[in-house]
This record gives C-alpha cells, sequence and structure tokens, in this order.
C-alpha cells in the first residue's frame, strides 16, 4: 500500500486499540505525554523518543496523518491490529492480563514496548513457520510463548531491558541537568560571545537528583565566577574555548556541531550544544562518567535472572531480550566491537543457561524498521551446549547470525 493511502481497515484496528486500552485512559495519557514530549528541551525530545510508539498511535488518530503514515508508523499500526486481535480471541482471564500489562505501560515511565515486543516476537516465529501459543496470557505460565514446529516445543520469554541499566550517567539525569543549566547558559553567553566547550567527568556517575542539584550549583557558580576549573572528587570540570576542525564553518552549530561531536567524543559521551543565534556563541557541555558504560554486562545479568526464573527446565528455552533506550549508533558499536555477543556468550557457558537453547536481541531500530537494523528482525545466539541446539525444527528461531 502506497504510503499516501489508508483503509477503513486502518482506522478500525487503531479504534479497536484504543477500546482495548480505554478510552478514557488512553486520552489521559496522550494529554500527559504531549505536555512532557514538548519540543525545546532535552528532557522533552527524551520523552519523544521514550514513548515513540505512543506518540505515533496518537497521530495516527488524526485522519490526515493516517492518510501520510509511513513504514514505522505502519509497523506500529499492523502491531497494534495484532493485539486487538490476540485480546479478542482469548478467553476472559487471558483478556484481562492483556488489558493489565496495557495499563502498566499507560502509566508512569513505563511504556507499550514490553507489550508489543511480546506481539512483535510472535508474529516473527509464526512468519518463519511455528505454531505459537501465548501461555503467559492464557494460564499465567512464567514464560510468555510455547511455539512447535517439526516436532520440537520450546519456551520463549519475552524480557525488556533498559541500556539505561548500564549507564553510570543515565540519559534522564543528563537531560534532567542540561534543561536546568541552559537558561543560564544563554545568559552567559550573551555576555560572553565566543566559542567554549564546558567538559565534566563524573568518576561515578550520576544516580539521583541530589546529585544533579550540587552538579547545576557548581556550574553555576563556575560560570558566575568565571572560573576555568573545578575539581573534586566527584567531579572534574573544565570550561576552554572550543578548537573543533571544521566546526566553526558550521552554518546551523545546533544540527552540524553535535555530529562532528559525536565523532570527537564517542558514542558513551553526553553532549549538548547551547547557541546564542544573535552572537553566533556555542557552549558545548560534554559529560563523561569514570567508568565505561556497561550495557552489555547488565544484559548478561538480566539473562541470568530470567533464565533462573522464567524457564521451567522441561523443555528447551529462548531469551527474547528487547534492548530499550539505545541510540543507533551505540547499537551499531556494540555489535561491531562484538562486546554484546562476548556478553551473551558468557552467559551461555553459566550453569543457570543450560535452560537455554538461544538468546535474541533486538532494539527499536528492528521494531521500527530504521536504517540501522539487523537483518531478519533480530541478533541470534544458539548456545552449542544444549541438547537442542541442532534440532532441525528449531533452526529458523535460533540459528546464529
Amino acid at each position: 500500500m502506497p504510503p499516501d493511502e489508508s483503509t477503513p481497515a486502518d482506522v478500525s484496528a487503531l479504534k479497536a486499540f484504543v477500546a482495548l486500552a480505554g478510552g478514557a485512559t488512553w486520552r489521559k495519557r496522550v494529554a500527559d505525554l504531549g505536555a512532557r514530549a514538548q519540543p525545546g528541551s532535552l528532557a522533552g525530545r527524551a520523552a519523544q523518543q521514550r514513548h515513540m510508539l505512543e506518540l505515533i498511535l496518537a497521530r495516527l488518530d488524526r485522519p490526515e496523518m493516517m492518510a501520510r503514515a509511513g513504514r514505522a508508523e505502519r509497523l506500529v499500526l499492523g502491531f497494534a491490529r495484532e493485539l486487538a486481535a490476540l485480546a479478542r480471541a482469548l478467553p476472559d482471564p487471558g483478556r484481562k492480563r492483556v488489558k493489565a500489562m496495557l495499563a502498566q505501560g499507560l502509566a508512569g515511565e513505563a511504556n507499550l514496548i514490553p507489550l508489543f515486543h511480546l506481539v512483535r516476537t510472535a508474529s516473527l516465529l509464526r512468519a518463519r513457520g511455528f505454531e505459537v501459543r501465548f501461555d503467559g496470557l492464557l494460564h499465567g505460565t512464567d514464560h510468555d510463548l510455547l511455539i512447535e514446529r517439526g516436532g520440537a516445543a520450546t519456551e520463549v520469554v519475552c524480557e525488556t531491558l533498559s541500556a539505561e541499566e548500564g549507564r553510570p550517567l543515565h540519559r534522564g539525569h543528563w537531560a534532567m541537568l542540561v534543561d536546568r543549566v541552559n537558561p543560564e547558559l544563554q545568559t552567559w553567553l550573551a555576555a560572553h560571545p565566543g566559542r567554549y566547550i564546558l567538559k565534566m567527568t563524573l568518576p561515578e556517575g550520576v544516580s539521583d537528583t541530589t546529585q544533579l542539584a550540587d552538579l547545576h550549583a557548581r556550574i553555576s557558580t563556575m560560570l558566575a565566577d568565571e572560573r576555568r576549573q573545578d575539581t573534586s572528587a566527584d567531579a572534574v570540570m573544565k570550561l576552554d574555548p572550543l578548537v573543533l576542525a571544521g566546526a566553526q564553518a558550521a552554518s546551523d552549530p545546533q544540527r552540524a556541531l553535535p555530529a562532528r561531536l559525536r565523532q570527537v567524543f564517542g558514542v558513551e559521551a553526553h553532549l549538548a550544544v547551547t547557541a546564542d543565534p544573535a552572537s553566533g556563541s556555542v557552549l558545548v557541555m560534554a559529560a563523561r562518567a569514570g567508568r565505561e558504560n556497561a550495557i552489555s554486562q547488565a544484559v548478561g545479568r538480566r539473562l541470568a535472572l530470567t533464565a533462573g526464573a522464567r524457564l521451567s527446565g522441561k523443555q528447551p528455552g529462548i531469551l527474547s531480550v528487547f534492548l530499550d533506550d539505545l541510540e543507533a549508533a551505540e547499537w551499531h558499536s556494540l555489535r561491531d566491537t562484538l562486546e554484546l555477543e562476548g556478553a551473551v556468550r558468557r552467559f551461555l557457558t553459566e550453569p543457570v543457561a543450560r535452560r537455554v537453547v538461544a538468546v535474541t536481541c533486538t532494539t527499536r531500530q528492528e521494531f521500527f524498521g530504521a536504517g540501522a537494523s539487523v537483518p531478519e528482525g533480530e541478533l541470534r545466539f544458539r548456545n552449542p551446549g544444549h541438547p537442542a541446539a541442532k534440532h532441525a525444527g528449531l533452526e529458523p528461531a535460533i540459528s546464529s547470525n
């Protein structure tokens, strides 16, 4: 279907999803996200990214947006359609479990990724020739799906993990700090024309809002006193002229400069650019924790916990992990350096992994069909030590790529 066409079935699918969520609950959630995801702040942009799925569905509720829906929007709409159809087909206990998961995903900082990851995983497995049963919804089992093909039955657990669990400095905390200090930076820039970079090293990262308030106060004092450096055990800050080859010629520092900074500081750095359009002045904030991100290690820990708690061990198990809150560049890095593969392979040597025939990993890149996505929609790591690792019936679900 061309991207500028919609059908009554599309509209019906969206209405069925909203009815399943509860009209009043959905409208309240959309209004809340609209207020939080306002442009003009880093926290607003972070909210837009974290709740992209919900915001896409909200936009599709407008006929003109439905008519212009692109690939990502149609993928999301398709999963919403499958979810609504699944709920209709389930007996009352299962339907109640779906509604409970929906309610959980529409509250607070949660999102709908875990529920849609379940639906997407089932869809991928059906497309590969498996019979799929939603045991978790039907019977309240610890595993989510039971799949069968070629005489082999396998338990599947769908787990969602935020990359923030492996970051000593959370993206959310960084956004809050930047939004707090940004008005003062703009005032300071107006009085101090030029191009500057404020480098921050935070040895232990940031773990709570009290530390954010302290950092904000220190930055404010540093700028007010016109000091170039502030050093303590928990933060080292230096204010220097910004000297970056090619950056001075950038006509739009809000766009060109961040890309150049990312090349220089790498995927783990937290970056923010404050500009004074009147004078062309720029102040960059660049922060790193004193230790590297440990996202892959967080995945390994979650795999061990999940295998022990959610797989019965009576039949082969697949752990399907959705790694959320991860930028495309980070996803590339985890794959290219084989860091993620190393963490998964180490897990597969642990005693608890005897229950696991394979681990799969996917991100928003695959979910929304972005250009940086992995072929076949997920990374798969087969456990060569499992007795079912060579079963032909399981091959489409566990073959390593």
